[in-house]
């Protein structure tokens, strides 16, 4: 089912999460015995992350670097299917400009639609590591809004070079991603909010936020957005501090802010169960904010660790 249908048919604030395949090596066995308490709060849908080809430089023995592609978390597509077979809900694969050309992205979106995904995230991607900027693939995608136009045109049966009238369409609805605090590479809000607004005029259905910790500015996002002539749903994305790391980290990597209230109550942790007990408890008291407020669904980062997002979810639905 279509991530739009299932908000349209709620009577409440819905439950839903985001997971990073295992990385390379690992089992999904633990993946999905870890997320199995989450179904209790019956996600309608679960996200998984999907990860671009990065590189490392290898010494040899004569000096030299080679630099060598690796991927660290593959197995996107086969996680969707098999999330979708255990727990009998629907899978949201993201689906990245960078790093895939449009030829691989079609191809991707092929295979998601033969397993029966109905819904997919487009999203720009961020740079690797090793660069200090986003560069598109060889005839790949710069921007979101040119992802979100191919996948629009396979849903009307145009592909990338067979263009038939009896080309098989596909049906996916498209989400993308929206920033409380703006994207940190656009200049200002309003420049942020028309880009915003392209990927909504360019056929993507809602809108799922990256993380913040001030309701405030999720609202004056959402004021914003209606005020720019976007109508989709817009999801909130939530994610607790469980760590110290955590808290010189997240604003470093995502561009966001603390309120000081946050801060005072985090300043006093000497360890990360006392930081995980003050990001249970704010994000308990910041998701029952949202719900009052009528959020259509609260959309957990969990990182594929269930223990924290359970306890909240356990006290807000």
């Amino acid at each position: 089912m279509k991530i739009t249908e299932h908000l349209k048919n709620a009577t409440s604030t819905l439950f839903s999460f985001e997971v990073l395949p295992p990385l390379k090596g690992q089992s999904l066995k633990e993946l999905l015995e870890g997320i199995a308490p989450l179904m209790e709060f019956k996600p309608p849908f679960v996200d998984v992350t999907y990860h671009r080809e990065e590189f490392i430089y290898k010494k040899h023995p004569n000096g030299l670097l080679e630099k060598v592609s690796t991927k660290k978390r593959p197995g996107t597509v086969g996680i969707c299917a098999a999330i979708m077979s255990r727990f009998q809900v629907d899978a949201v694969p993201h689906i990245l400009c960078g790093g895939f050309s449009k030829e691989e992205t079609e191809n991707a979106l092929i295979d998601l639609n033969f397993i029966g995904v109905d819904n997919v995230l487009a999203l720009r991607g961020d740079a690797p590591k090793s660069e200090g900027r986003f560069i598109p693939e060889p005839n790949g995608h710069t921007y979101a809004s040119e992802l979100v136009d191919q996948i629009v045109r396979m849903n009307h049966g145009h592909y990338l070079h067979e263009e038939t009238e009896n080309s098989f369409h596909t049906d996916f609805c498209v989400g993308v991603s929206g920033y409380p605090e703006k994207h940190f590479e656009a200049p200002s809000m309003k420049f942020d909010l028309k880009y915003l607004k392209e990927k909504i005029d360019k056929g993507a259905e809602y809108i799922v936020t990256q993380m913040f910790f001030d309701n405030q500015k999720f609202f004056d996002f959402v004021k914003r957005v209606r005020e720019v002539g976007i109508d989709v749903p817009i999801i909130p994305g939530i994610k607790p501090i469980t760590t110290l790391s955590q808290i010189t980290m997240l604003p470093r990597t995502f561009f966001l802010d603390f309120p000081d209230d946050l801060m005072d109550e985090l300043e006093k942790c000497n360890t990360n169960a006392d930081v995980k007990n003050v990001g249970i408890e704010w994000a308990i008291q910041q998701s029952k904010e949202l719900v009052a407020a009528g959020v259509p669904s609260l959309h957990f980062y969990t990182m594929s660790k269930a223990e924290a997002t359970y306890k909240i979810a356990k006290e807000v639905f």
